[in-house]
Parts: C-alpha cells; structure tokens; sequence
C-alpha cells in the first residue's frame, strides 16, 4: 500500500535486459534506503516494483516483467530518467493523500500545459475505457502522486490537476512536456461504486435504460454522473496539489 506522497525522485543509473524482464538500478537521495530490505516494495513512478537488490551508496536494483513494461511508462525510461519514488506505507501511517495499490489502469497523455502565477496546470487526456472514473473533485494518482481533479470534460476525456510549487520541487512533473506519457491509478472506491451504480441499473432498468440516458443527456449529464453523485468519500485529501 503506498499513500501517494512522494517522497523523492530516483534516478535510473543503469538498465540490463533480460529474457522475460529488464533489470533497473535506481539511484536515490541520501538516506532513502535505510532499512530497505530485498522483497520490499517501492512505488516508480506509481508502478510498484520489489526491491531484488539493496547496493552500496543509497541504490536498489529491481526486476520488472515485459507485461509491465508494455502497459506502463517504465518500457520508455532510458538511463538518466527520472522517476517519482514512495515507499510502502507503513502499519499506522499518515494517509496523506489517498491509498494506492502501485498497480497502474492506464496510460495518459499531457495534452496542454499552464503556468499561471505560482501554479502548473497540467491537461491530461484518459483513454475512453476510464473516462468514466473521472469527477471533478476526485482523487487519481498520477505517476505515483496523489492529485486532485480539478476540471473535467468526460465527453473530450480530460481532466486537469493544478500543481503548486512544492509538488513541482518534489516530483518530476516540472519535466514533463506536452505529448509526455504519464501512469494513472483510478481511486478504487470511485472505480467500485461507479461499476456498482451501472451493473443496478442496467439489471434493475433494462429495456428502460435507453430512455433514463436519453433524459440524462437532455441534462447534459450521463449514467457516470449518478456514480458520482453517491461516490464513497476517499481515504485522504488531496496530495501536494
């Protein structure tokens, strides 16, 4: 389990391929790894990896499957990248943002970027398959961090974070260009009762569904947005946004 809150940025010193996997060495800050133990958990960039190594000068080697590689960012780094990093929550932990898994859902895209006085607001585009996971107000962990949306335009399949200096100081998302991939991690509470409002309806409507959307779009509204209205609260508030 991981919280959301950076807590460093890594960097990829080396990177050896393997049948089946790469290899990553990340360099971390001074200290990051006191007491990190081979098996232990660490969050890249919002993907979590098991430590296979713990080496001299603040560095850990880690092992990540072809499958990963192929549905996350972590295919694309390049020695030199680099990486938002947390490690596994511990029992009893500050939830500082909101409980992640370390499991990615999807790839998004930075579609435009802003930077009005003391702010960085970043336009990212969804892929259509999780649009419906995404409310303004809502949680999404984005390359490990835990954002709040602010904006949303389910219909165009963006939404938008707006990030203050602190998060810029901590994270990589300074670095990031316009066309940059980044990881999404939906809120599992919001993915719940989204798919348990839908399943309801479709089961409890049937033949009538048809007509109960075509009344939400008069409104401009859609059967995601009854998922919103009875979303569970998350864990946590917003994360270094």
């Amino acid at each position: 389990m991981f919280t959301g809150i950076v807590q460093a940025v890594a960097t990829v010193s080396q990177l050896v391929d393997r049948p089946g996997l790469r290899s990553f060495t990340l360099q971390f800050p001074p200290g990051f790894t006191q007491d990190l133990a081979i098996g232990a958990s660490v969050a890249t960039d919002g993907t979590c990896l098991t430590v296979t190594e713990v080496l001299p000068g603040d560095a850990a080697r880690f092992d990540v499957m072809q499958q990963s590689l192929a549905l996350t960012t972590l295919g694309r780094l390049v020695e030199g990248s680099r990486v938002n990093v947390e490690r596994a929550a511990k029992e009893g932990a500050e939830v500082g943002g909101h409980v992640l898994s370390g499991h990615v859902d999807c790839l998004g895209q930075v579609l435009q970027i802003r930077r009005p006085e003391n702010n960085h607001v970043l336009r990212i585009g969804v892929p259509e398959s999780h649009r419906r996971y995404v409310f303004a107000k809502g949680y999404i962990a984005v390359n490990g961090a835990s954002l709040t949306m602010a904006e949303v335009n389910r219909t165009e399949g963006w939404f938008e974070v707006w990030l203050i200096p602190e998060t810029l100081r901590m994270t990589t998302f300074g670095e990031k260009a316009e066309g940059a991939a980044l990881n999404l991690e939906i809120d599992r509470a919001t993915q719940v009762v989204v798919d348990t409002v839908r399943e309801a309806l479709d089961e409890r409507l049937g033949p009538l569904l048809p007509a109960l959307q075509s009344l939400l779009a008069q409104q401009g509204l859609s059967l995601d947005d009854l998922g919103a209205a009875v979303r569970l609260p998350a864990s946590g508030g917003s994360a270094r946004a």
